[in-house]
């Protein structure tokens, strides 16, 4: 299959036990139950999720019942998140065998990479795999910024496909089509901050809190690509509350109780996070309980 690289992409919760092991049921569970509210995609394990908490073959057996569960229905897009280029290669080409359809790729971690460095461990992951990649920019999060001029080092690597363009700077967004055009496919990484750059064209959206409320973010990414900005103003409003909490520190821990309380699925988390308690549980159930209070009176 090859990706069409539009539409809401959920960065897939990793269903756990109680004991962190995978719940293998409940990860196909939640995979069907976005594929049904009509995502364009799905990414498993993305990186300011739990990604670096799993084992290397935990990572791979999340991919195997992604690509069994998921059926060719939609693409299933893997991340990439190693310490070393070796590791790297090695992923992309076991992932590649598992059968995903893409990564979406973060700069080496640990070690914050030059700009030469960092375009070399681009290129030299594109070349060693067949797979359509999503270069992650996400400067906050890893402190490397995949700026406009190091990406024209890179457009002539033709698997390297897409930007998920997650600086907070939605400037950048009209940069990045002034420059290069329709080469990119550039997705939108920040809950909050999809409709404004769905006005400045973006068509795809790399979305934490659509594990929560899918059917609503993909109505939400729908009606801003066709325009219609009046409704997709009224339903923003209401989900950017619950949006705010897909960009802090806690992201996991907000986005699987948010998911529980809609969906039922367990809250577990891959230590040293540590399920929510107290006020700060408290004041994050009140926002999703706010949320789809107002979804409900909206409708």
């Amino acid at each position: 299959m090859k990706v069409d690289w539009k539409g809401v992409f959920p960065a897939v919760t990793t269903k756990l036990k109680e004991d962190g092991s995978l719940d293998h049921e409940a990860i196909k569970a939640g995979l069907d139950r976005l594929i049904d509210n009509g995502v364009g995609g799905v990414v498993m394990m993305g990186m300011v999720g739990e990604n670096a908490q799993l084992t290397p073959e935990e990572k791979r057996t999340v991919l195997r019942i992604a690509v069994e569960a998921v059926k060719g229905r939609v693409p299933v897009v893997s991340g990439l998140a190693e310490t070393n280029t070796d590791s790297a290669i090695q992923f992309a080409k076991d992932a590649e065998s598992i059968g995903v359809q893409g990564l979406m790729v973060f700069p080496g971690l640990t070690y914050r990479s030059d700009d030469r460095e960092t375009v070399e461990f681009y290129r030299t992951v594109a070349r060693s795999t067949q797979l359509a990649i999503m270069i992650y920019n996400n400067p906050r999060g890893y402190g490397v910024d995949m700026r406009p001029d190091l990406l024209e080092q890179l457009k002539d690597e033709g698997n390297i496909v897409a930007v998920k363009e997650e600086s907070y700077d939605t400037t950048r967004v009209t940069d990045l089509y002034n420059q290069f055009g329709d080469r990119f496919a550039v997705f939108c990484g920040v809950d909050d901050l999809v409709l404004e750059s769905a006005a400045l064209g973006v068509t795809g959206w790399v979305s934490g809190m659509a594990n929560a409320v899918p059917k609503e973010s993909v109505e939400l990414l729908n009606l801003a690509v066709k325009g219609d900005f009046e409704k997709a103003r009224k339903l923003y409003r209401v989900l950017t509350p619950l949006f705010h909490l897909d960009v802090h520190v806690k992201l996991v821990q907000y986005i699987k109780l948010a998911e529980n309380m809609t969906s039922g699925y367990a809250e577990n988390v891959k230590a040293p996070r540590l399920k929510l308690e107290g006020e700060e549980r408290q004041r994050v159930i009140a926002i999703v309980e706010k949320t789809m209070k107002d979804l409900k009176a909206l409708s």
